[in-house]
């Protein structure tokens, strides 16, 4: 039927975008992700608290969760890499950590005081279905966090789709500011707060040696130093339940 030709093209889809993954971790590891330190702007966003739980979705080798760790917060993270999951059961072998789907969640509901997802939601071949499953597993209070990339940003459109370099292997995608605030309202979500991400500027300043602590800056401002909100190179949304 339609309806499992589409099942089947999807778990195709994620095999592929599982293998791709697997096969970047294999032979870059740690390499193109950020320090651990860099992540610490987020739990800080968060307003995170010692002895809560933090789920984070596709959590890689655990930079995230190695951040959250020096805070005490319980910790959980699910990846589609399984290489990723091995390196970060390596690094922290007391957390919970899963080879799973974001649209499939192996967590019972109302669990997490947190929830994390960066640099991946617009990967997800079932964005919706992700998001569904982040809002079920959190508490009512439940805080989240997501990293998402700017769809109106000048390397997105000229390098990604007019020179045609969008990674389709890995379902590499962006957003629009109001997209991205729509999607996140229609599904359940409000928006607390949005904020740039200053990572680009900060890694080429560590890379000089000019200022390694750049991620300090007040964040509750809505204007970049050099441009407006919707210039960012990536969003970082504030959320809970509605």
């Amino acid at each position: 039927t339609f309806m499992q030709s589409n099942l089947i093209n999807l778990s195709e889809r994620q095999s592929q975008i599982k293998a791709w993954f697997n096969q970047t971790y294999q032979q870059r590891a740690f390499q193109y992700l950020r320090p651990v330190e860099a992540y610490e702007i987020y739990l800080s966003l968060l307003e995170a608290k010692k002895g809560n739980s933090i789920l984070d979705i596709a959590c890689g080798p655990g930079q995230m969760l190695k951040a959250a760790e020096k805070q005490k917060l319980t910790l959980s993270g699910i990846d589609i890499s399984d290489v990723a999951i091995n390196y970060a059961k390596a690094a922290l072998p007391n957390v919970t950590l899963k080879v799973a789907n974001a649209e499939e969640l192996p967590f019972k509901n109302n669990q997490f005081n947190y929830i994390t997802c960066l640099g991946s939601a617009e990967r997800f071949l079932q964005l919706e279905v992700a998001l569904k499953e982040m809002l079920r597993v959190a508490k009512p209070n439940a805080r989240f966090c997501f990293l998402v990339r700017n769809s109106e940003r000048a390397s997105w459109k000229i390098a990604k789709k007019k020179l045609g370099l969008i990674n389709k292997a890995s379902h590499q995608g962006a957003k629009s500011l109001n997209e991205w605030a729509a999607i996140f309202t229609k599904t359940g979500f409000n928006i607390d707060t949005v904020h740039h991400d200053q990572w680009p500027k900060t890694r080429w300043q560590r890379w000089l040696s000019l200022n390694s602590k750049l991620w300090q800056v007040d964040y509750k401002k809505k204007k970049k130093r050099n441009g407006t909100l919707e210039s960012a190179y990536e969003f970082i949304f504030i959320l809970s339940k509605q």
